[in-house]
């Protein structure tokens, strides 16, 4: 397995962040590839994510560490993914969001294609921090 490991400061209090995080329904305003996401019962949640020019399903457990302001999941069905957001505050007006990744970069190429090796890792990382920024955009225009 790789692990991923980003970092975003975002102009909003740890609560706002922590909200919007949680509204599953908005992963396709800014996560790359998600055509459709709905929470089923605040612990799974369904992806449909476009791969290789067709849409594809994708189920996650999310478990919640709410003392620690860590949510963690891990895909249930599709590729082996997991990975937690973790919020830390820096002040009362500001918060910075860690994403961690863990993948299995064969099952990555084989399920969303692309280069093997250094290559997929750099568009993975480049991804991962696209993803982060739009989250930033939407959560702080939500505010």
């Amino acid at each position: 397995m790789s692990t991923l490991e980003e970092q975003i400061d975002i102009d909003v209090p740890m609560d706002v962040a922590w909200d919007s995080l949680h509204r599953t329904e908005t992963y396709p305003r800014f996560v790359d590839g998600v055509r459709g996401a709905r929470s089923e019962d605040g612990i799974r949640a369904s992806l449909d994510v476009e791969t290789g020019g067709r849409i594809r399903q994708f189920e996650a457990e999310i478990t919640d560490r709410a003392k620690e302001n860590v949510m963690a999941w891990q895909t249930t069905s599709g590729p082996d993914l997991a990975g937690t957001f973790s919020l830390l505050p820096i002040d009362r007006e500001h918060t910075r969001v860690q994403a961690r990744i863990e993948y299995d970069p064969d099952t990555v190429k084989e399920t969303f294609g692309g280069p093997k090796g250094f290559a997929q890792a750099t568009a993975i990382e480049r991804l991962v921090r696209d993803d982060l920024e739009h989250f930033k955009e939407l959560t702080e225009q939500q505010r």
